[in-house]
Formats: C-alpha cells, sequence, structure tokens
C-alpha cells in the first residue's frame, strides 16, 4: 500500500536520518516516536510529499485516498468553518464548496444549476457528516470565518477536513494538541473502528496504547520496529537498550584490554599483528557513542515553601452572563499536586490567570503566603523575539543561576546544556527551533527561577516522550505546589493526585483522585442514570395505568392537535420501517464500500431512534 525506500535527509553537516526504509498495509496503525529534534515533522512532510528527501523514494499504490493532518495546519482567508472543513482536491467537496460559494454571493442561478448535482452526489448527506463530526469536535458555530479562530480551532477545523476525506491511509501529526478530554476519548474510538492505514505523531501515550498495533522509533538517524502497541514496544525497547547497554560494557573491556597491547607499542610487522592493529581502530570507531544528546537534567534547586501558601475565599468571575466561578474556596496544602478538567472555554486558562492576579475577582479574595513564588508556563508558549539567540533569552533572565540552597552557581551556557542545548545550539535564533525545542527553552526560562508553586497551562504539547518522562519524575518529586492543565491523561495520572473539574455555570468540584479514577467514576454515573431511566418510565406507565383504570378518575380525551399526532406517527411509522428494512438489505448485501458501509451505518443508528422515539409517543398517545 505504502513504501519508504531508503529515505535520507540532512540539514547542512546535520544528517536527521539515513537510509529509512519502511512499509505500511491496509490495517496498520503506526505510531512514530523520536525526541524532538530528531526528524519526526520532516519525515511526515516527505511522507506526505510536502517536501523532498535528499535520496530515496516514497510510493504509494496507485489511486488510494490519502488524507494528512499538519501539525500547524493553513487555512484559506475568508473561509467560514463549514466551508474550510471540506478542503479541496475531491469532486465531492469541491461541488459542495462551489454550492457555499454560490449561496454566500446569493447567486441564485449559479444555485439552480447546481441543485440538480447535490441531489445526484447525495451532497446533503456528505455535508451532515461534517456537521456531525464538527460538532463531535467542539466546532458549533460553523458560519464563523476561519481568520479569527485560534490555533486550537484551526486544528480541530484541519482533523474534521482529513477525516471527511474517507481516507484509506491517514497521517496524523499531533491530533490530540488542543482537544478535549473527551475529544480525544472520541477520537480514540473513531480511529479504532475505522478500517483504514495509519500513521501517526503524538506525545499521547494512552492515545498510541489504545489505538496503534505498530511502533516505529526513530532515534539517532536510524528506524527501529515493533509489531505492537505502546506497552509492548515500552517492554521491547528496555530489553534492545539493555542489550545495547550490555554490548557496550563488553566493547569497553575489549577495547580496554587491546589499549594496553596497543600502549606497549607492537610492531605490525606479521600478519597477525596487523590484523590485531586494524581490529584496534575499528573497535575504537565502534565504542564511539551514537547519541547525540544525553539525558534531560532538569533538576535543580527549589525554593523553601512555608506553611501558610493559597487560599481562596468566596471567589466569583463572569464576563456578562458567562460565570467562570462562583463562590469559590479553596485552601492549598504543601506539595499539593492538582489537575484541571473541563471542556475547551468554561474559564480554566482565566481561572489560573486570577490565581496570579492578571485578572481581578468579582467578588472574594485571595490569600497568598509570603514564602510563595510562582512559576506560571502558559498556554501561549514562549514569548520572546523571533531573532533572539537560545543563550540570550536565558541570560535576559540571569547570566548567572545561584540557589538559595548553596548550591553552585550554574552559568547560563551550563543550564542550557542540562536542557539539551549543547554550546553549538545555543547561539541558534529562536525562530529555527522546532515546536519541541521551543517549549524546552521556555520550561528552562520557568524553572531556572526557582519556584515553588508551579502552574502549567498545556506544557505536554509539542514535548517528546523522552522529555515528558522526565518532566512527570521532576513534578512528582517537586516540593512545592502544583496545578496543572493538560489533555494528556497519562501524564496527569502520573503527576496529580485530585481534580478540579469545571463543569460549567461557575460550578467547580474537587475530585479524590486521578484523571482515570474521575472519568471511570463518570462513565459509572453515566450508566447509572441510563439503568434508573427505565424503571421510572416503566413506573410511570403503570401509573398511568392505574390513573386510567382507576374507578375514581375521569378518562381523558385526546385534544385535536393529539388527534393529528397520533395519526401521523401511524402514517410515519410503517414508512420509517420500510426504510429500515431497505436499508438493513443493502447493507448485508456485501456491494458497499467501507466508505458506503459508514455512512449506512450511521443512518441506520439515526433511523432506530427516530422509530423509538415515535414507538414511544404512539404509546403514549393510545393510552390515553
Amino acid at each position: 500500500m505504502f513504501q519508504a525506500q531508503n529515505i535520507s535527509k540532512r540539514f547542512g553537516d546535520l544528517v536527521l536520518f539515513e537510509d529509512l526504509s519502511f512499509s505500511i498495509e491496509r490495517g496498520d496503525k503506526v505510531g512514530l516516536i523520536a525526541r524532538n529534534g530528531e526528524g519526526k515533522t520532516t519525515l511526515m512532510n516527505i511522507l506526505t510529499g510536502t517536501d523532498t528527501p535528499d535520496a530515496g523514494a516514497v510510493v504509494m499504490e496507485n489511486g488510494i485516498r490519502v488524507a494528512y493532518l499538519p501539525q500547524t495546519p493553513r487555512m484559506e482567508a475568508g473561509s467560514t468553518v463549514l466551508r474550510a472543513c471540506f478542503g479541496t482536491g475531491d469532486a465531492l467537496t469541491d461541488l459542495i464548496a462551489r454550492w457555499h460559494d454560490a449561496t454566500e454571493r446569493a447567486d441564485d442561478a449559479e444555485l439552480a444549476r447546481l441543485l440538480p448535482e447535490m441531489d445526484a452526489q447525495a451532497a446533503w448527506e456528505h455535508e451532515q457528516r461534517a456537521r456531525e463530526i464538527l460538532t463531535q469536535l467542539h466546532l458549533t458555530d460553523l458560519t464563523r470565518t476561519v481568520d479569527n479562530l485560534s490555533g486550537g480551532e484551526l486544528k480541530r477545523i484541519a482533523l474534521a477536513t482529513a477525516l471527511m476525506a474517507s481516507p484509506q491511509l491517514l497521517f496524523l501529526d499531533e491530533p490530540t494538541n488542543h482537544l478535549d478530554l473527551d475529544v480525544i476519548e472520541w477520537l480514540e474510538n473513531y480511529l479504532q473502528r475505522q478500517n483504514i492505514a495509519l500513521l501517526l505523531v503524538t506525545h499521547d501515550r494512552y492515545f498510541l496504547d489504545r489505538v496503534c498495533n505498530r511502533i516505529l522509533e526513530l532515534e539517532d538517524g536510524q528506524l527501529y520496529a515493533y509489531k505492537g502497541n505502546y506497552e509492548y514496544f515500552l517492554a521491547k525497547r528496555a530489553e534492545r537498550t539493555d542489550a545495547a547497554t550490555r554490548e557496550a560494557d563488553r566493547t569497553a573491556n575489549i577495547l580496554r584490554r587491546e589499549a594496553e597491547w596497543m600502549h606497549r607499542r607492537p610492531q605490525a610487522r606479521g600478519t597477525k599483528a596487523k590484523g590485531r592493529i586494524r581490529a584496534y581502530h575499528e573497535l575504537v570507531e565502534k565504542a564511539q557513542p551514537r547519541s547525540r544528546d544525553t539525558k534531560l537534567d532538569i533538576a535543580g534547586a527549589q525554593r523553601y515553601i512555608g506553611n501558610k501558601i493559597f487560599e481562596a475565599h468566596g471567589v466569583s468571575k463572569a464576563f456578562g452572563k458567562k460565570e467562570i466561578l462562583r463562590n469559590f474556596s479553596y485552601t492549598f496544602s504543601r506539595y499539593d499536586k492538582v489537575g484541571i478538567v473541563g471542556p475547551n472555554g468554561v474559564g480554566k486558562t482565566t481561572f489560573l490567570r486570577l490565581l496570579l492576579g492578571e485578572e481581578a475577582p468579582d467578588a472574594g479574595t485571595f490569600d497568598i503566603g509570603e514564602t510563595v513564588r510562582f512559576g506560571y508556563y502558559s498556554q501561549k508558549g514562549l514569548q520572546v523575539a523571533e531573532e533572539k539567540r537560545v543563550i540570550e533569552v536565558v541570560q535576559d533572565i540571569a547570566e548567572v543561576i545561584r540557589y538559595d540552597s548553596g548550591e553552585p552557581p550554574l552559568s547560563a551556557s551550563a543550564l542550557l546544556t542540562r536542557f539539551l542545548f549543547p554550546p553549538n545550539k545555543q547561539h541558534t535564533p529562536v525562530s529555527k527551533l522546532s515546536g519541541g525545542e521551543r517549549c524546552r527553552l521556555y520550561l528552562c526560562t520557568v524553572l531556572m527561577q526557582a519556584p515553588n508553586f508551579l502552574i502549567l497551562d498545556e506544557p505536554t504539547n509539542d514535548l517528546d516522550i523522552l522529555t515528558l518522562n522526565v518532566l512527570e519524575e521532576y513534578l512528582s518529586e517537586f516540593r512545592g505546589c502544583v496545578l496543572l492543565v493538560s489533555h494528556d491523561r497519562f501524564f496527569m495520572d502520573k503527576v496529580v493526585s485530585h481534580l478540579f473539574t469545571f463543569e460549567g455555570d461557575g460550578i467547580v468540584r474537587d475530585f479524590p483522585g486521578t484523571y482515570s479514577d474521575y472519568r471511570e467514576s463518570h462513565l459509572a454515573e453515566e450508566a447509572a442514570k441510563t439503568e434508573n431511566a427505565a424503571p421510572r418510565t416503566r413506573n410511570a406507565t403503570v401509573e398511568k395505568e392505574k390513573t386510567r383504570t382507576s374507578p375514581d378518575t375521569k378518562p381523558r380525551r385526546l385534544s385535536f392537535k393529539e388527534t393529528r399526532e397520533l395519526e401521523e406517527i401511524e402514517i410515519r411509522l410503517p414508512e420509517l420501517e420500510a426504510h429500515k428494512a431497505e436499508l438493513e438489505q443493502l447493507m448485508s448485501s456485501g456491494t458497499l464500500s467501507n466508505t458506503e458501509l459508514i455512512a449506512a451505518g450511521e443512518k441506520m443508528t439515526a433511523l432506530i431512534e427516530e422509530i423509538d422515539t415515535l414507538g414511544m409517543r404512539w404509546l403514549e398517545l393510545s393510552d390515553i
């Protein structure tokens, strides 16, 4: 279906990767994992044709439908959300786009010309599917223009565009960034159900574990393949690295012995001696470390935090009629680690700004302890001049980093080296950094100031998995308070001990547990509501029957409006049942493509819901 053959790419003297080869077959759902700067996005751009390799080729099966979600999508200025969702390049989506263009121009002649084609191509159903996907992605105002949308909203439109293409091969670059947690779970389920080939880059480890059946790891320019999900990858990677460590130790021992022999200045007269000297030099070459970077080291001295930390007393905040907080009170304890969950737009970032004093509450007060030193990682990311060099960003805060604990001071250069910016990278302009490198630099500027109360708003976006593991470990052992907003469920589970759940209308609840605990509890509540609804319906029917047959009660007659409604239902129900039977026959005929079968299944679900609703109403009216 798809092959990458001996792909190579370099930038100047930096070789990103060389002679990479792999294939993707139908049903493969492949996760691509690598550290920041290893070339994940570059490789994705080559595979999707938006960049060219220095050597090698990408070969695709003729006629397959391909869709690509880039990390930073671009939209045509002036397009509405719905219009942008249709994209270009497909005859049906182009037809719908022309219809919307004509609608916006009020071109009646063009609309009349397009109408028969819209009917013939079932374009209305295609548009309805677009509306459903956009709604699932929490994009409800479809007439808004894309010009004033956030990066997260643009990403969701681009994701909808990719899904609307009904691709056979789908490329996704960080699809979960900027998505609500419930939308991520919806996307997981959607991709699990689809019979498509998939290659995705994501730092979301739960997503990798639940969606992927293969993992490709790009490390030091080489590609390692694992046939399994993320959990399987972790186990097999550990085996590989352990084997590599043992081999490195064995090589070091041999090298030490051979180095002693070489120091004795052997005469290379005989064939055997010449061969041993040649083998020694080959061994020296083999023993050179392959890894470009050492492990990220973000550990540093931490500022003391006192007993009195942070108290909120009856805090309320609203913007017009939209309530963000209503009478919120909470006292932070030492080493409190709290996660914040809630849908986009509910006010999570505003809540953080209130705590930081960047927004004033409408009512209530905050009381902050004298020893508290905030460290704020904003969702907006690093806000510095793009032409600034990496080392200048750190030096603007401090030339030398001194800690209260008496730990030896660090130069700005030494600190950056700990954050995986070696000296040759420290004079790079910020504009040349990858998304992950920008995040790492931003994290460095926050932590170098030794805060004891960290407020982190989506810190995991664009960070690679290895960096996330180090950050998780750091935050778990952090001797201070952490307040965390993140769509990364694995990260939340590792770091926080309880949650503030934003439920809308200013209501914030304190949930005692991790995100997985919260999700499990929420699903149990939903299941209980569903189970309880059935007995209530049955009880209501029994009570109605009692009322109807009671000798003391006058039987109520149908009103004129109810009589008409009953007659219409009795006509409509047989029509729906006939349509359902036709659809069942079509779905079992074996003539539908995967895309048509999915669409038919969605129609069947809607039909059954309508039949059930009308059937219940018919019973109610018949009982009167």
